[in-house]
């Protein structure tokens, strides 16, 4: 694959029916779960908390790198919508 970044794919954007524009806060939580450190990212919006899971890891220090990358693009993502 040739070209920068941003050639290759597009900027991700929000739905027109997405609420991603009222979101108050977001951070990410690392649980150990059946031998595998889990991400979850945790989004409060005014109505309620939307929590899903992003990804496993075979070491806490992975997912806890992973759980850091994660809430510094989605917390970047929120300042561009404010």
């Amino acid at each position: 694959m040739g070209g920068t970044p941003d050639e290759e794919r597009p900027r991700t954007a929000p739905r027109p029916d997405s609420s991603a524009d009222e979101a108050l806060d977001v951070h990410t939580e690392v649980v150990h779960e059946r031998g595998r450190w889990v991400v979850e990212i945790v989004v409060v919006f005014a109505d309620g908390v939307v929590r899903r899971r992003i990804s496993d890891h075979p070491t806490e220090a992975r997912a806890r790198i992973s759980a850091r990358l994660i809430r510094r693009a989605a917390e970047r993502d929120l300042r561009d919508l404010r």
